[in-house]
C-alpha cells in the first residue's frame, strides 16, 4: 500500500484492505468501505483525482484544501464534514488542533488528516479486532462521538483546574499563579477558535436528512452536538471567571505592595529623626557639647530611644501605624 494511505479497510468484512487495486475496487463497490490518507502528502490529491473520481469535485478539492475551518456541507447523497480534534501527539499541545476531513455516504467513507488523531487510531484498532463499526453511519458516529468527548474531558480538565487555581488565589495570592491563568487563558482563547464553528457544523449535520442515517443515528448525532454545545459553554466559562481570578490575583498583589511599601514608609518615617540628629551629633567641629563628657554617648542615645517611642506613639494616636 502506498505511504500516504494511513488506514483502508472493507468494513463489512472488518479486515484491513493492503492491495491497491481492491481498494479501488471496493471503493467504487456498494460495500461499506472507509479510507483514511495523509493530507499533506502530494500523492494523495493525484491518487484521490484518479481513483475516487466519481466524487463531486467539491468534495476533492475540500478533502486536499488548506482551509480547514469546522462544517458540515451536504452534497448529494453525502456529506462533507470537517472538523477539529485535540492533538495527543507526543509533544504536541492538545489546543493545536488537528484537522480531520471526511467524506460520507452510504458506501464508503474517506477521511484525511495532516497529524495522527487518538480517535482515529481508535477506530482501526476496533476493526483490527473485528468489533469496529459495519457501515458508514456508525463509523460516522464512532468518530464524531471520540472527537467531542475528548474535547469535553479536556474542557473539563481545564475547568477543574480553574476550581483549584480559584481556591489557591483566593487563600494565599502566589504570584507564581499568574502564569498558569494566562496559560489557561491561552489554551481557551485556541479551543474556542475551533469549538464554535464545530457546534455549529454538528448541528448542520444532525438536521440534515441522511438517507443513510437513520433516527438512532441522527439522535446520536443531536447528542454530540449538544455535548459540544455544553463544551463551549464551560470554555466560556472558564474564560470569564480566569478574567475574575486575574483581577483578584492583580488586586491581592498590589495590596501586599502596598502594604509593604506602608510599613517601610513608617519605618523611614521613624528613623529620618533620628538619622538626622545622629548626622547632627556627628559633625567634626570644635564646640560639640558634650565631646569631653564620658557620659554623653550613653544620654544621647538614651535621647535617641526616647525621641522614637514618642514618633511610634504619636504615629498610632494618629492611626498611622
Amino acid at each position: 500500500m502506498t505511504e500516504f494511505i494511513r488506514h483502508a479497510y472493507d468494513l463489512a468484512a472488518q479486515r484491513q484492505i493492503t492491495d491497491p487495486g481492491e481498494l479501488s475496487r471496493l471503493l467504487r463497490d456498494p460495500a461499506p468501505a472507509w479510507l483514511h490518507m495523509q493530507a499533506d502528502d502530494p500523492g494523495s490529491a493525484a491518487w484521490i483525482a484518479e481513483q475516487l473520481d466519481y466524487l463531486p469535485e467539491t468534495v476533492r478539492e475540500a478533502l486536499t484544501s488548506t482551509m480547514s475551518r469546522p462544517r458540515a456541507l451536504k452534497v448529494g447523497g453525502g456529506v462533507l464534514l470537517i472538523l477539529r480534534g485535540l492533538n495527543t501527539n507526543e509533544g504536541a499541545e492538545p489546543e493545536d488542533m488537528v484537522s480531520l476531513r471526511l467524506w460520507v455516504e452510504e458506501a464508503r467513507v474517506v477521511s484525511m488528516s495532516i497529524r495522527e488523531l487518538a480517535t482515529i487510531r481508535t477506530l482501526a484498532a476496533a476493526l483490527d479486532a473485528g468489533s469496529g463499526p459495519r457501515n458508514a453511519e456508525t463509523l460516522l458516529r464512532v468518530v464524531i462521538d471520540g472527537l467531542t468527548d475528548k474535547l469535553s474531558a479536556h474542557i473539563d480538565a481545564l475547568d477543574a483546574e480553574g476550581d483549584e487555581l480559584e481556591k489557591a488565589i483566593l487563600e494565599a495570592a502566589d504570584p507564581s499563579l499568574r502564569a498558569r491563568v494566562s496559560d489557561i487563558r491561552g489554551d481557551l482563547v485556541d479551543l474556542r477558535q475551533f469549538i464554535l464553528p464545530q457546534r455549529d457544523a454538528l448541528a448542520r449535520l444532525a438536521a440534515m436528512e441522511l438517507p443513510f442515517c437513520g433516527e438512532e443515528v441522527r439522535l446520536r448525532l443531536a447528542e454530540a452536538q449538544e455535548n459540544a454545545h455544553r463544551a463551549l459553554e464551560t470554555a466560556e466559562s472558564l474564560r470569564d471567571r480566569l478574567v475574575v481570578l486575574k483581577d483578584e490575583l492583580s488586586a491581592a498583589l498590589d495590596e501586599k505592595l502596598n502594604r509593604n511599601l506602608y510599613r517601610l514608609s513608617m519605618i523611614s518615617a521613624v528613623f529620618l529623626p533620628l538619622g538626622v540628629l545622629t548626622g547632627l551629633m556627628g559633625i567634626n567641629l570644635a564646640g560639640m557639647p558634650g565631646a569631653g563628657w564620658p557620659w554623653a554617648f550613653w544620654v544621647f542615645t538614651g535621647l535617641l530611644v526616647l525621641v522614637a517611642v514618642l514618633q511610634v506613639a504619636v504615629l498610632r494616636r494618629l492611626d498611622w501605624w
